[in-house]
């Protein structure tokens, strides 16, 4: 393929116009939740004030301690449980080992992106036929064609309310005819 048919190829993919469309969409989902949260926030906010003023940094100065001498302690294990002698092999393998790990994580991560961007795509297509109203005329085609016929006397009876149904899709679609004066 040449340079301008991959162009061209890559210009024609809506794809990515539709993560777009579907993340907007998304986020203005999640926007319609801040007043509610904000409004949580606006209630619970006084009673967590309250709660610090009244808090006394003795208290919490002896817990800071407790829990930084926690930690000296845990570190001091690890270093006085590591052997000095160190094995150069066994070094070597273990950073083998790591950058293997690594590289399954960023293909996991990498399959997590194009799911996440499938989705958003999926989401974005969902919302402009929405925005554009093209759900509406997809529900009647599918209603056109999975309502079965009427029977030759119905169809006498209410021409008129047949034919509407049929061309009310078209109807939408169909352009302007010009008069010639």
């Amino acid at each position: 393929m040449t340079m301008t048919d991959d162009m061209m190829k890559t210009l024609r993919n809506p794809t990515p116009l539709y993560a777009v469309a579907g993340t907007a969409d998304l986020a203005a989902e999640k926007l319609r939740e801040v007043p509610v949260l904000l409004e949580k926030l606006r209630v619970q906010a006084p009673e967590q004030f309250e709660k610090l003023r009244g808090t006394d940094p003795k208290v919490v100065q002896e817990r800071v301690t407790t829990q930084a001498k926690g930690a000296q302690s845990r570190l001091n294990e690890t270093f006085a449980g590591l052997d000095l002698n160190l094995d150069l092999k066994k070094l070597g393998e273990s950073v083998q080992d790591l950058a293997l790990q690594s590289v399954g994580r960023a293909a996991e991560y990498a399959v997590k992106a194009r799911e996440t961007y499938d989705d958003l795509a999926v989401r974005g297509k969902g919302a402009v036929a929405g925005w554009r109203g093209e759900a509406a005329d997809e529900v009647v085609e599918i209603a056109a064609v999975v309502e079965p016929k009427p029977a030759p006397k119905a169809q006498k009876a209410a021409p008129k309310a047949a034919d509407p149904a049929k061309k009310a899709p078209a109807a939408r679609k169909a352009a302007p005819k010009k008069t010639d004066k």
